[in-house]
């Protein structure tokens, strides 16, 4: 018996020495965990329960030059609802009142919310959706009602803010607004305005804490940020909205009417080289139109004849012919090598100057005048173009500008027909924004300014950066050459005989350019073959304030598909619209100081709206892209007729928000 009570208290011992040792391994595992990797594992446990979040700014607003909004950045609120942090008490006490309030702002019942709310004490839900995207007087608003006033800890309040962007022209000059986004990766796609100025308008993100909470959720620690988000920059570009408005209208009829596949408009001013209109619709397999690509910036196309202003300025310069030289259209085709260079008349024009055969637009006289003229050294005639900065990109701010095509002498493609195919707008690509730029020298009398989008970079009242009319070239020609030509393009519409008669009107002046360009004219299936229609040129033709270009690819052709017929009258109404608005756009200097007052209205009118978010503002006078941003931030909806200022609004100012749905603006 003895020996049997000596071996288990041997195992006793072996056991109580085994735990021993394992208690030893412990304390000695965790003095390593503390000492050693303490600091790791602490780091680990925090980044697994609390994590750092960035918070995007406000980005900043872009406008028209007259200082209505083109894009905006509106913030947007979700409310949620933490059912552990608030007490049984502060939650019997406030759940009815809080229902009620929730009612009375979101719409559904009192008891819809009491049943949301109990149900999220019950589940111990600490994340309980309550509202989504409210705009900020709402966001005020329901942080003063019951049990959510007393903050996020007692409250159990919990607010998100995320921002939206939005274009209160709507569909109008889209591709030219455009966007900047930026991936997972972090890497930008930059479109149009919006992406070429984001240095300015991006603004410097802040950061703040979150907790992890149950099902992988987020909370927000405290109501602080740890860094405050920086908002970006006001950017003011050089768009007109009125003149914007008439370009689109005028471009989406026409395309409509000819079943075009896309076009594209741009107004320029002719001094400044300020951007006043960009207008570009492509049509969708149903039919429609939508701003889809910014073609007037982007596609390099053969321009056809109204290249021919570029050949005859630059024959002119180098003497190779006048406007009084006579040359012979034959019999309306003209051979060279084993191709036919055909003129749009049937027997031809016979013997004219080529004064006339600029304004008729004949293809077989420029065809001569280039080839004859340069054959001998053809160097010398890409060498003018290339003087007149033909071949260079206009080196815009906006990404995707397209690459002018003008071969040289033993470049790939060139051939013996390619002086008389560049003669009449083959064999050479252009945009239409850098086309216009050379119409635009012309009618600023040989004087080449580059294209402005962009006037100032503001933060408030502040100019951070301004933007200058920049020169590409004070002179691409004489003004002897420049005045010639500008006869010519003013006959082109003014002459019986012009290619643009049809669109003369003894009531306001306007001198330009036809062309039609063929498009897959390699294919000898005729039903393949297309057509780019075009008109070039500016307004008044004797002292021209703005140059015009209006640019259609593939009209139909059994409804048309001549320059003058598609393109013309686009740049026609455009001309005689902003001519009936002429009173108004010669006041240069009043605009601007009733800018400053409207801005200094709009901040009073906001910051009110803010303090007041329970009464309509009085927004009479202001711009109606800025009423609206303040009436639709209020939470209301806005119908707006007509364009402009508002003129009137149905509902008066101090008006009780929540009895009113809808509110209607008159905008003259």
């Amino acid at each position: 018996m003895a020996v049997k009570e000596k071996n288990i208290l041997k195992r006793l011992y072996f056991v109580a020495g085994g735990m021993f040792l394992f208690a030893i391994a412990v304390m000695a595992k965790l003095v390593s965990i503390q000492m050693v990797d303490g600091e790791k594992y602490r780091d680990l446990a925090e980044e697994r329960t609390s994590k750092m979040f960035t918070i995007a700014p406000n980005r900043g607003n872009l406008y028209s030059d007259d200082g209505s909004l083109l894009a905006t950045s509106v913030s947007r609120y979700t409310i949620r609802f933490d059912a552990v942090t608030v007490s049984n008490d502060d939650f019997k006490e406030n759940i009815l009142p809080l229902s009620n309030a929730l009612s009375k702002m979101l719409g559904k019942s009192s008891s819809h919310y009491q049943q949301l709310l109990r149900k999220a004490k019950v589940n111990k839900n600490r994340y309980a959706l309550i509202a989504r995207n409210l705009d900020y007087s709402d966001y005020v608003a329901i942080k003063e009602f019951p049990l959510f006033e007393k903050g996020p800890y007692r409250g159990g309040l919990i607010i998100e803010q995320k921002t939206v962007r939005e274009h209160p022209l709507g569909k109008i000059a889209e591709r030219s607004v455009g966007y900047e986004r930026v991936d997972e990766n972090g890497y930008y796609t930059r479109v149009g305005l919006e992406g070429a100025f984001g240095e300015y308008l991006r603004g410097t993100e802040g950061k703040r804490l979150k907790q992890k909470i149950a099902k992988g959720q987020w909370k927000p620690i405290g109501q602080d940020n740890i860094i405050e988000p920086k908002d970006g920059y006001d950017v003011f570009s050089t768009i007109d909205v009125n003149i914007q408005d008439i370009a689109h209208h005028a471009l989406l009829g026409q395309l409509e009417h000819y079943k075009a596949e896309h076009g594209s408009v741009i107004v320029m001013e002719t001094k400044t080289g300020e951007v006043k209109a960009i207008s570009n619709l492509g049509r969708t397999s149903d039919g429609k139109y939508y701003e889809r690509l910014n073609y007037a910036i982007g596609e390099s196309h053969e321009p056809g004849s109204t290249f021919k202003l570029m050949n005859l300025v630059a024959a002119l310069e180098d003497k190779v012919i006048d406007t009084s030289t006579i040359v012979d259209t034959e019999k309306g085709y003209w051979k060279i090598y084993k191709h036919r260079v055909k003129d749009s008349k049937h027997g031809g024009y016979g013997k004219i100057s080529m004064a006339k055969a600029f304004e008729v637009s004949s293809n077989t006289a420029f065809a001569k005048m280039v080839h004859n003229g340069y054959k001998k050294s053809p160097a010398k005639y890409v060498n003018r173009l290339m003087a007149m900065n033909l071949h260079r990109e206009l080196g815009l701010p906006i990404k995707g500008e397209g690459k002018p095509v003008i071969r040289y002498p033993g470049d790939k493609g060139w051939s013996g027909l390619s002086l008389a195919q560049m003669a009449y707008g083959y064999e050479v690509a252009m945009t239409p924004l850098q086309t216009l730029t050379f119409y635009n020298a012309i009618a600023n009398d040989g004087k080449m300014v580059k294209p402005r989008l962009i006037k100032e970079v503001r933060e408030w009242d502040q100019t951070i950066l301004k933007f200058d009319t920049e020169v590409i070239d004070a002179s691409i020609c004489s003004k002897e050459t420049a005045k010639k030509v500008k006869d010519l393009l003013k006959n082109v519409v003014e002459k019986e005989h012009g290619t643009g008669h049809g669109l003369y009107s003894p009531n306001f002046s306007m001198a330009g350019k036809t062309g039609t360009a063929q498009k897959n004219y390699a294919s000898k299936d005729p039903d393949k073959l297309k057509y780019i229609s075009t008109f070039a040129g500016y307004f008044p033709a004797d002292n021209p304030k703005y140059s015009c270009i209006v640019v259609i690819h593939e009209p139909d052709k059994s409804v048309g598909y001549y320059g003058a017929d598609v393109s013309g009258p686009v740049f026609k109404s455009v001309a005689q619209k902003i001519y009936a608005n002429s009173p108004l756009i010669d006041e240069v200097e009043m605009p601007k100081r009733t800018d400053k007052h409207l801005n200094s209205n709009f901040q009073k009118y906001y910051a009110e709206a803010q303090k007041k978010y329970n009464k309509v503002p009085n927004v009479k006078g202001m711009s109606g892209m800025d009423a609206i941003s303040i009436l639709e931030n209020l939470g209301l909806q806005v119908e707006v007729k007509g364009n402009g200022k508002v003129r009137t609004q149905s509902v008066s100012k101090g008006t009780d928000i929540n009895k009113v749905n809808k509110i209607v603006l008159e905008l003259s």
